[in-house]
């Protein structure tokens, strides 16, 4: 029998197949499949070693010396605090974000902030014309005249543009339209992004030039590209942002020289974009008198922690089906505390009326500590008690009624007495029936008679059921 012979193989994770295939079937890569036979390969036993001059040569760890790597801010706050403290020389920099998020704008505004210093700063747009970029920048304030601009697409253009004018920073935008006639393909392809990123790399080590790179998203928010893009670059920030909202958050997430849960906050404008370095007031909705339905938790995001208010709103069904209607927290979890305030709490009927949920500001709660914020914000919705302007609540609602500990309880706590909090409700309180009974919402004199609404609803469903038989 002939013996297959394995011809193609992916560039990204090795995988081998006899024929040619649009996708790796290891790593779900599109395009990497290509003939092993072109592949450059390495023969180990054909690599000699090679003199190491004098100043390359090894040297012990405690040798070597940090005094001459200081770090330089951008004169961004909030972009410096998610980078770790400033922008560390030969550092190179991966900005991801789904298109129109303000990526562009961002890096504009960081090439003036550290043109302004008197720091020549390149910024190669491989996407806009120099035109736009001009257009762009006069309506941000960003005309500054040590920041250079060009539209490049090549590779070797860039480096001579960087020859030429020998900049303090480098800002590429983007790293998936730049292309490098060392390698086939169009611009975007795999083998394209790996050599210039490489190459991009490289002139950042050799010449302690800070670069940035700008990169592309999929559909499913992952960065465009191979995996080893992510790999070469010393920083990941993913800028993320709601459309409908002009809140955008920078998020590291990979960072070689700072802490990789940091967050910084930004709010979107006509003039471009502004750092925001207290979000608080982004996310409360303060009205003179105390309206029921609505408790304020104290979100982490990163290391900061940030007041957000919770919304709700309990209203008697007319379908068949209780509506659940979410914005900004899980569906899941809203399902679980309705469950658990009706069985623990004795809040009896309340799954069978239509809940809607919201957070003021357009934010995402993602963690469990939102939970008592969301269960107190649907009791004083069902007994129309409204929940003092002095509280906050947070803590992860168990099956069995318990409130849980969250992470940095005491920082949450703090931040809140700072901004006017005078009653924090956390584990503490034990359960989410104490914190109701704290707070004069358990079930003993609700305003809206669950039971009863609950008994027409039943009957209303039975109607409908012989309405249908009828028709029939």
């Amino acid at each position: 029998m002939a013996r297959t012979v394995n011809a193609y193989r992916c560039v990204e994770c090795g995988w081998t197949t006899a024929k040619w295939v649009g996708r790796c079937g290891e790593c779900q890569q599109w395009g990497t499949v290509t003939d092993a036979a072109e592949q450059p390969g390495a023969n180990a036993r054909a690599v000699k070693p090679v003199l190491v001059s004098a100043g390359r040569t090894a040297r012990a760890i405690t040798d070597v010396t940090t005094e001459s790597v200081t770090r330089w801010p951008s004169g961004i706050g909030e972009f410096d605090r998610v980078l770790g403290g400033g922008v560390v020389p030969g550092a190179a920099i991966l900005l991801s974000g789904e298109p129109g998020v303000g990526k562009s704008t961002l890096l504009l505004e960081v090439a003036a902030r550290a043109a302004s210093t008197g720091q020549r700063v390149l910024y190669v747009s491989a996407e806009e014309s120099v035109s736009q970029v001009r257009m762009r920048a006069g309506r941000t304030g960003a005309l500054v005249p040590d920041l250079f601009i060009a539209a490049e697409t090549d590779l070797g253009t860039i480096l001579g543009q960087v020859e030429a004018i020998e900049p303090r920073l480098l800002i590429v935008d983007s790293v998936q339209t730049v292309s490098s006639a060392l390698s086939d393909g169009l611009a975007g392809q795999p083998g394209q992004v790996r050599e210039v990123a490489a190459a991009l790399v490289r002139l950042a080590k050799d010449r302690e030039l800070p670069v940035l790179l700008v990169g592309h998203v999929t559909k499913d928010g992952s960065i465009a590209g191979p995996r080893l893009l992510e790999h070469l670059v010393d920083v990941v920030c993913h800028f993320e942002g709601d459309r409908q909202t002009a809140l955008r958050f920078v998020r590291a997430l990979k960072n070689r020289f700072g802490p990789t849960d940091e967050v910084g906050c930004f709010e979107m404008t006509g003039d471009g974009i502004v750092e925001v370095p207290d979000p608080s007031g982004l996310f409360l909705s303060r009205s003179a008198t105390p309206v029921s339905g609505t408790c304020v938790t104290v979100a982490l995001e990163g290391r900061r922690a940030i007041p957000v208010e919770v919304q709700a709103l309990v209203v008697e069904s007319t379908g068949p089906q209780p509506r659940r209607v979410v914005n900004g927290v899980d569906p899941s979890r809203v399902a679980m505390i309705l469950a658990v305030l009706e069985r623990r709490a004795g809040l009896k009927g309340v799954t069978a009326h239509d809940v809607y949920i919201s957070t003021v500001g357009g934010v995402r709660l993602t963690e469990p500590g939102a939970d008592l914020a969301i269960a107190v914000a649907i009791a004083s919705a069902i007994s129309d008690r409204p929940v003092p302007h002095e509280l906050t609540a947070f803590g992860e609602i168990s099956l069995a009624g318990e409130i849980r500990p969250v992470s940095a309880a005491r920082q949450r706590a703090s931040e809140a007495r700072r901004l006017g909090f005078a009653q924090v409700l956390d584990a503490e309180v034990g359960s989410v029936r104490a914190a109701l009974d704290r707070l004069r919402m358990a079930a003993g004199a609700p305003v809206v008679d669950l039971a009863a609404a609950a008994k027409r609803r039943a009957a209303q469903r039975e109607e409908w059921d012989r309405d249908f038989d009828r028709s029939f």
